[in-house]
């Protein structure tokens, strides 16, 4: 083919398949933070969980808590009539995960 002719072709292909390329069509990006673990939220605080939790344990004496970061979760210590009662607590949501003791 003639250079001259390759110079009127190219432009002419170049112009039909954009012709039928679909509008706004971009290449996609890997999106980074897709994948990346989302921030947690920090734990409440323990009077934040005293405040909650404390007042469920009626007629028993609270004597304190434990707090283990790596699975947030409290352990508040009750006395009641002479028994330990142990309660676990989810930091994050402030819930009651498990009672023991009575």
């Amino acid at each position: 083919m003639p250079s001259a002719m390759k110079m009127l072709v190219t432009p002419i292909l170049c112009a039909c398949l954009a012709a039928f390329a679909p509008a706004g069509t971009a290449v996609a990006q890997p999106d980074r933070h897709q994948d990346a673990p989302r921030p947690k939220s920090p734990p409440l605080s323990v009077r934040e969980i005293e405040r909650r939790v404390v007042p469920r344990v009626p007629g028993a004496q609270y004597l304190g808590f434990d707090y283990d970061p790596a699975t947030e979760v409290y352990t508040l210590k009750f006395l009641r009539n002479g028994s330990v009662i142990w309660v676990d607590v989810d930091g994050r949501t402030g819930n009651i995960v498990r009672k023991t003791g009575n």
